[in-house]
């Protein structure tokens, strides 16, 4: 479906990305409580966390996440196929952001509307956000937006912009202070985290198969990089509180099994985390926020 104007009109952009633009892709998502239990099982919500686990439980709910769950086929849906070279196996997932408008019911009919918010010519690889809204079919109300940078490597030199614009807690830097961190929460992932989190809508074999995996060049399936996005989240989630949005960067892969320390630091409404693989001392999730409640604050003073 195209649209003959986009909200997101940039005169530095090449005929191609203004194109791109226009184009708004579509879809529904409808879920049950059953989905909600695989995803918060998907981020290591055990037995014991009824509220997230037991239906039947007062306070059931989603781990916050889960937004990022309903708008994943529209993401990843829309074409890319006006880059220059466009490969998708090149393709790398770099940031995510989710903002939770409304409260997430525990079941619903949602809408997503999907549409290319910026795209950025490195040079010898391009940088595409896209911005997902998500609402409730029948009522309209905005429940999610999602944004989702993507990197391809060796589609560059389409033209425009080299920089990105200020997008707020979306594209912010969430540089960690010079001090310890305010809390800590260290999680060990189990073998099968990655076969169990495919079963929320991220088919990609390279979380599955060994084959394909070994021609990522990685020695086994990896972990999704939003179910270490999931995992974190809920770190913040029991530590803090809650978030009405979370932003990450992926900076390094999981292997099912592995041990993800997140490190967290609060600063006014805002706290600021890193997550990496204690077994590997690499950095996973980096340049990475969530922004409190109201609520939140003011339970945890």
């Amino acid at each position: 479906m195209s649209h003959p104007d986009s909200p997101f009109a940039d005169p530095e952009d090449s005929a191609a990305v203004a194109a791109a633009k226009t184009e708004v892709l579509k879809n529904e998502y409808s879920y049950t409580e059953r989905d909600v239990i695989l995803y918060n099982l998907g981020v290591g919500a055990t037995e014991n966390q009824l509220q997230w686990t037991y239906e039947g439980d007062e306070d059931f709910s989603p781990i916050p996440t889960f937004g990022v769950i309903p708008q994943f086929s529209a993401s990843s849906s829309l074409s890319l196929d006006w880059l220059p070279n466009f490969n998708p196996a090149k393709l790398l997932h770099g940031e995510q952001y989710l903002s939770i408008k409304s409260p997430i019911p525990t079941s619903g009919d949602l809408v997503n509307s999907a549409r290319v918010l910026e795209a950025l010519d490195k040079g010898k690889a391009a940088a595409v956000t896209v911005i997902v809204e998500t609402r409730d079919k029948h009522s309209g109300e905005l429940i999610f937006e999602n944004q989702q940078t993507v990197f391809i490597r060796g589609s560059g030199g389409f033209g425009g912009k080299r920089t990105g614009t200020d997008r707020g807690p979306a594209s912010a830097a969430n540089d960690p202070p010079k001090r310890a961190p305010d809390a800590i929460s260290e999680e060990k992932t189990h073998s099968s985290q990655a076969a169990l989190y495919r079963l929320s809508g991220d088919y990609n074999p390279l979380h599955i198969l060994p084959d394909f995996a070994a021609i990522g060049g990685f020695d086994r399936p990896i972990l999704h990089g939003l179910c270490s996005m999931g995992i974190a989240g809920k770190h913040v989630f029991q530590t803090f509180g809650s978030f009405r949005d979370i932003k990450v960067r992926f900076a390094g892969v999981v292997y099912p099994g592995e041990t993800l320390v997140t490190e967290m630091w609060k600063e006014d409404n805002k706290v600021i985390f890193t997550t990496k693989v204690k077994e590997r001392e690499v950095a996973v999730l980096a340049a990475a926020a969530a922004t409190l409640d109201a609520e939140s604050i003011k339970s945890k003073l």
